[in-house]
C-alpha cells in the first residue's frame, strides 16, 4: 500500500536529504481541495510562535478564484459574520456579532458569461470563507458543491493559494 503523496511527505522528504534527523511542522494549511500556498516551519518553537500570532505576523493572503457566473462589479468588498453548524458546515450571517468577522476583497481579472476569475485577498481567514462569501453572493467557486456549484470545469475546487506574505518572528523582516 503505497502512502499519500501530500506536500508534508514530500517536503519532510526534502529537508531529510540534508540531515535525516531534520522535521518540519505544519504552520498554516489549506482546506483540503485548495491548492497552493502551505507555511511549514523547521522548529516546533517557532511553528507555535507563528501560530499563536499569526494576524499580527501575516501581512497578505492572496488567491485566485475561478466562480460560477458573471460578476456585476469589477470589485468588491465582502463582509459578514461566520458561524459553524455541528455538521462543520459553515453559513454566513448579517447579524452584527452573530459568529466570527469575516471579509474577503476581490478583484475581477477576466470573466465571460458563464465564469469569473478573480483575485482574491482576504482581511480575516475564517475556515471556508472564500468558499462562504461567494456562494452567499451568488457566485460559488467551480468545483464547490459543499457551497452550491452546479458546474465543475477543472474537476477541483477552482480556488488556489497564490501568495502569503508575513513578517518573520525573529527578524521583523
Amino acid at each position: 500500500d503505497e502512502p499519500e503523496e501530500t506536500a508534508y511527505r514530500q517536503m519532510t522528504e526534502y529537508v531529510r536529504r540534508k540531515n535525516p534527523e531534520n522535521r518540519i511542522f505544519i504552520v498554516h494549511r489549506l482546506d483540503r481541495d485548495t491548492s497552493g500556498v502551505v507555511l511549514f516551519a523547521k522548529n516546533p518553537e517557532m511553528k507555535t510562535a507563528l501560530q499563536d500570532n499569526w494576524d499580527r505576523f501575516v501581512q497578505y493572503r492572496g488567491y485566485y478564484a475561478i466562480v460560477e457566473g458573471r460578476m456585476e462589479r469589477a470589485s468588491g468588498r465582502l463582509s459578514s459574520w461566520l458561524k459553524e453548524t455541528k455538521t462543520h458546515l459553515v453559513y454566513s450571517s448579517r447579524r452584527a456579532g452573530d459568529g466570527k468577522p469575516a471579509v474577503t476583497n476581490y478583484e475581477v481579472l477576466r470573466q465571460n458569461q458563464d465564469y469569473s476569475c478573480l483575485r482574491v485577498w482576504l482581511e480575516t481567514g475564517r475556515k471556508n470563507q472564500i468558499r462562504v462569501q461567494m456562494q452567499e453572493i451568488g457566485h460559488p467557486v467551480t468545483g464547490d458543491k459543499k457551497y452550491g456549484a452546479q458546474r465543475d470545469p477543472l474537476k477541483r475546487l477552482g480556488l488556489h493559494a497564490w501568495k502569503l506574505e508575513l513578517i518573520h518572528p525573529v527578524s521583523g523582516n
